[in-house]
């Protein structure tokens, strides 16, 4: 059984939301964030001392969208992965790096900076800084949801998964105000889907087990 590492609305869920909507078992561990500090044991299973890992038979993994792009190849076929031979092959591959390189990297150091540092090393200009990277960034979403309601090829894929994590991310940090009509409309999309709503529930109920 496929086994995932994970802390609550980490970068882990979007692994944890794609086992969901292929409804593939498995099983999940949910550690305290961040886990190299509060559960130094998780070092010997993952010396990165990181979230996500992903364990299936032999194959380990922790980038979270490579996982996604694992599951939906691997363990397809399914909707949710776009194929070489498909027109928007190019575009779901750029889709699922940049959610991650590019969208979800500055809400790190924003996190980093206002909530993870202790009040004294808190740097508001760093965080004030990455906060306008992102949403730079996110301009090119938009730009991109203007005259479709997915991101490549029609349909919901793991592309839409990948960026709906960085959305999530971004709201935890209090900048869904920021939000333009075309991405909360989308975000709306994706947080009503099935799959985002059983992998909240998933780590609600290990939560409370806690």
């Amino acid at each position: 059984m496929i086994e995932l590492w994970h802390c609550t609305d980490a970068r882990s869920f979007r692994p944890l939301w794609a086992l969901e909507e292929m409804g593939l078992p498995y099983r999940l561990h949910l550690l305290p964030f961040p886990p190299r500090l509060h559960r130094p044991d998780y070092l010997e299973i993952n010396p990165l001392g990181t979230i996500p890992l992903l364990i299936d038979g032999d194959v380990r993994m922790t980038e979270s969208a490579a996982i996604t792009q694992y599951l939906a190849t691997h363990h397809g076929p399914t909707p949710l992965a776009v194929g070489a031979d498909e027109p928007d092959y190019a575009l779901w591959l750029d889709w699922l790096h940049r959610s991650e390189a590019t969208l979800t990297f500055p809400l790190t150091i924003v996190l980093r900076y206002t909530r993870l540092e202790p009040e004294e090393r808190r740097l508001a200009q760093a965080a004030g800084d990455y906060t306008q990277w992102f949403l730079s960034r996110l301009r090119h979403l938009t730009r991109a949801l203007g005259d479709r309601e997915w991101l490549c090829a029609g349909r919901f894929t793991m592309a839409d998964l990948c960026v709906g994590f960085a959305l999530l991310f971004a709201r935890d940090l209090g900048l869904d105000h920021k939000f333009s009509p075309e991405i909360a409309a989308y975000w709306e999309r994706l947080s009503t889907r099935p799959g985002f709503l059983a992998a909240k529930a998933a780590q609600g109920a290990q939560a409370s087990m806690r």
